[in-house]
């Protein structure tokens, strides 16, 4: 999907709109105002919306949601990203390795309702395998869960399409989903996710074969998906496919990563200059900050105002 530049490229208003979500965020600010009148009228309402918008373009709006908004526009899934990969870059410096429920329960800590089933496919890929208790690190399943959170659509379509190459079915018989059918395949996804395990011991599917019909998916397809470039150029590299290893391929790719433009190169994943120096400040303040001391001056000024009584 291909952002719109308002100011290079003079665009009709509604495409615009359309194009940068505007219309769902403005709902959504109104939504907020109206549930929230006391608190946020109190300091005018141009300033409510100019802090709201704000916090849109800074990707901070996205934190303490709910899960239905954090996946509804692709620059919130991005920010969402960005937002856990900031909150929690000091694993992955640490080196901590962490089970599927342990990220789950970070998720939370930022959307409280994260669903533990989009936490399982990104281990999934990680692990290749219906495998969801075994340690992972933070970067490789912060660039699996980027895939499966920022194109769940496309992959559910794809899993589908690659169900039917694995049952033998002819290209010309696979049956190409549509948006319109996102919904559905949820489910049926779901359901063929242990299926396609079995199957996995099996030969995998032709590249050829599968990059056709991922050819005639992206023709049709109205959400976003990875660069066809990019996909073309992992199944070139490979005589047979299997889907998560071709979806770990697609998570470790520089290229899109770059296109989804939440997290940084793998060779800059643990560099975050701002938040370091932020990090360094905070640090700071509360080295000098006579907090810590306070109960003690409390202490030392109750003596002095009740000194103890000699005795006799």
């Amino acid at each position: 999907m291909t952002r719109v530049n308002r100011f290079n490229s003079p665009v009709p208003d509604h495409e615009y709109l359309a194009d940068g979500d505007v219309l769902f965020y403005l709902r959504d600010a109104v939504t907020q105002l109206l549930d929230h009148q006391q608190e946020y009228t109190t300091f005018g309402l141009i300033r409510y919306f100019a802090e709201y918008f704000s916090s849109v373009k800074n990707s901070n709006h996205v934190l303490f949601r709910e899960y239905n908004y954090i996946r509804a526009t692709p620059h919130n899934r991005a920010s969402f990203i960005r937002v856990f990969w900031r909150c929690y870059r000091q694993i992955g410096k640490s080196g901590d390795l962490l089970s599927t429920l342990e990220y789950r329960s970070l998720l939370q800590l930022l959307c409280p309702d994260f669903p533990l089933e989009m936490v399982q496919r990104a281990a999934r890929i990680v692990q290749m395998e219906d495998v969801v208790d075994c340690l992972m690190s933070f970067s490789d399943f912060l660039y699996a869960l980027q895939l499966h959170f920022y194109y769940p659509e496309f992959l559910n379509s794809m899993l589908l399409i690659y169900q039917d190459l694995l049952a033998g079915k002819s290209p010309n018989t696979v049956i190409v989903p549509t948006s319109t059918s996102i919904d559905l395949l949820r489910s049926v996804a779901a359901e063929n996710i242990s299926k396609e395990k079995q199957q996995q011991q099996q030969d995998g599917v032709d590249p050829s074969t599968l990059a056709q019909c991922i050819d005639a998916l992206c023709d049709r397809f109205k959400h976003s998906h990875p660069p066809r470039s990019c996909m073309r150029e992992v199944l070139g590299q490979t005589n047979k496919v299997y889907y998560y290893s071709f979806l770990m391929s697609l998570a470790k790719h520089e290229s899109i990563n770059q296109t989804i433009g939440a997290l940084p190169s793998r060779a800059e994943f643990l560099i975050d200059p701002e938040m370091d120096q932020d990090l360094d400040k905070l640090i700071a303040q509360i080295s000098v900050s006579p907090s810590s001391n306070s109960s003690g001056s409390a202490v030392g000024g109750l003596k002095e105002e009740h000194p103890p009584q000699e005795e006799d």
